[in-house]
């Protein structure tokens, strides 16, 4: 077996089975020499796939959970109040459609407050926050993981998103221009979110104003298609009134 393909399941094995794995468990599991195996041990290392250990290996996924997190606890406070906010626009019975993002995670921790609801979205990270709320019928949409942001999204995802009909969505953004334009990093970013905007009888923008001053490459939405913008106090009266015009913005 060349290394790359022994690299390779070596890498399977230890996603599978998250753990430390010793030299002398992989190296009777792939029939070869334990020398052999730190090689391969090590080159998985200098590419950041595993963390090398003194006496074998294991997955890393902290890099990427830290990371996301950090985007989570940006602005912790501001988020937090928009996560409360949004959980007060849910009624008891409602479907809601809640797409990936590190202020949409921050309703997702105010879901057990909500009454029996049907949940749907793409995030995987999020599954954790929401699965000890008993009140929550929980849906995760399938499709092509990406391992970056603990999301689905894809060709499949989509094919699933035009079966659901919700009452609201819940979207977050990267960044809202002074225009009024929403956008995200990425075009697949962007196609789920204006799918699910499209299933959902209303859609309710969650982004804090720091929004106003951020950056990104895709333009998903207007904010006059939402029918609610929940944000943080910190937009200029100037810019503020020009924003009104497009859409309700409720300040928390």
């Amino acid at each position: 077996m060349k290394p790359p393909d022994r690299q390779r399941k070596i890498l399977e094995r230890l996603t599978a089975i998250q753990k430390e794995w010793k030299v002398e468990e992989l190296s009777a599991a792939m029939q070869v020499s334990p020398i052999t195996i730190r090689r391969d041990l090590e080159a998985l290392g200098n590419q950041g796939a595993i963390i090398r250990t003194f006496g074998g290996g294991l997955i890393d996924n902290r890099r990427r959970l830290a990371a996301y997190h950090e985007r989570v606890a940006n602005n912790f406070e501001l988020k937090q109040a928009i996560g409360r906010a949004a959980a007060a626009e849910i009624r008891k019975g409602d479907t809601i459609l809640l797409n990936d993002g590190s202020t949409t995670f921050h309703l997702a921790g105010r879901l057990g407050g909500c009454g029996h609801i049907t949940l749907y979205t793409n995030s995987v990270v999020m599954v954790g926050e929401i699965s000890s709320f008993p009140n929550v019928r929980l849906n995760v949409i399938g499709g092509e993981y990406h391992p970056d942001y603990f999301y689905l999204g894809g060709s499949l995802l989509a094919r699933v998103l035009e079966t659901i009909s919700a009452d609201t969505a819940f979207i977050g953004t990267d960044a809202v221009s002074p225009e009024g334009g929403c956008y995200c990093q990425d075009e697949d970013t962007a196609r789920v979110a204006r799918m699910m905007m499209k299933q959902a009888r209303r859609s309710i923008l969650l982004a804090d104003h720091t929004k106003l001053t951020s950056k990104a490459a895709v333009k998903f939405a207007r904010l006059d298609d939402f029918a609610l913008w929940i944000t943080s106090r910190g937009i200029k009266i100037g810019a503020l009134g020009k924003l009104r015009k497009m859409t309700k913005i409720m300040e928390v």
